[in-house]
């Protein structure tokens, strides 16, 4: 794929969505960094209908150090891997107060120190709350990237890795909730809907039906 088509993809997403944002539900960067958390394999509406209830009454390290895990498992254990998630989050509390004064940190090093934050969440707190141009690829990222032709890569990091490299720059720090958003509506994993695609004249994937 060349450049011009990559960057008719983009504006094309923008011109359709020009303030794109997670699908998450949070206030803060700590809020955020726990609904991250919780959304591994586990779909953005199980995770929001749980932080409903948990934020308004514990929101930050130390609320949730007070309220503990067992209390804490409470509230996410409709969420797939809760267990793990729980004991993560509190230990993630705990850095966060020893470590950084309470507040979640704004480097990648410090963010993957803290325990279940891996590559991808550090890139979507760095992105969606401190608004880094990181690219946090999930599975519709990848499959888009490799599908359309837009940055092909057989590994996670390589896709990561070549999208920063070919976005164009006016489009990097939204470019992550487009593709994201593109990929769980429209691009979808066994039937996308390339009728109804933005951007299916632009799209390289050898397959797609209109």
């Amino acid at each position: 794929m060349n450049q011009a088509k990559r960057s008719e993809i983009f504006t094309r997403l923008r011109a359709a969505n020009p303030h794109p944002t997670t699908e998450l539900e949070y206030r803060t960067p700590f809020e955020l960094l726990v609904a991250v958390m919780l959304s591994a394999q586990a779909t953005d509406k199980s995770v929001n209908l749980a932080t409903r209830a948990l934020f308004p009454v514990a929101n930050t390290p130390q609320a949730i150090l007070d309220l503990g895990e067992d209390e804490l498992r409470g509230y996410v254990q409709r969420i797939g891997l809760y267990q793990t998630k729980s004991k993560h989050i509190i230990q993630t509390c705990r850095i966060l107060l020893e470590q950084h004064g309470g507040q979640v940190p704004q480097t990648r090093e410090a963010l993957e120190a803290l325990p279940g934050v891996g590559r991808k969440t550090a890139n979507v707190i760095l992105n969606t709350a401190f608004g880094q141009p990181t690219m946090a690829v999930d599975t519709h990222i990848f499959r888009i990237s490799n599908r359309i032709g837009l940055a092909p890569g057989k590994t996670v990091l390589a896709v990561e890795q070549k999208l920063l490299k070919v976005i164009p720059d006016e489009f990097k720090l939204d470019a992550h909730h487009w593709l994201i958003l593109h990929g769980r509506y429209v691009c979808v994993a066994r039937k996308p809907k390339c009728g109804a695609c933005l951007i299916a004249d632009l799209c390289e994937y050898k397959e797609k039906v209109l």
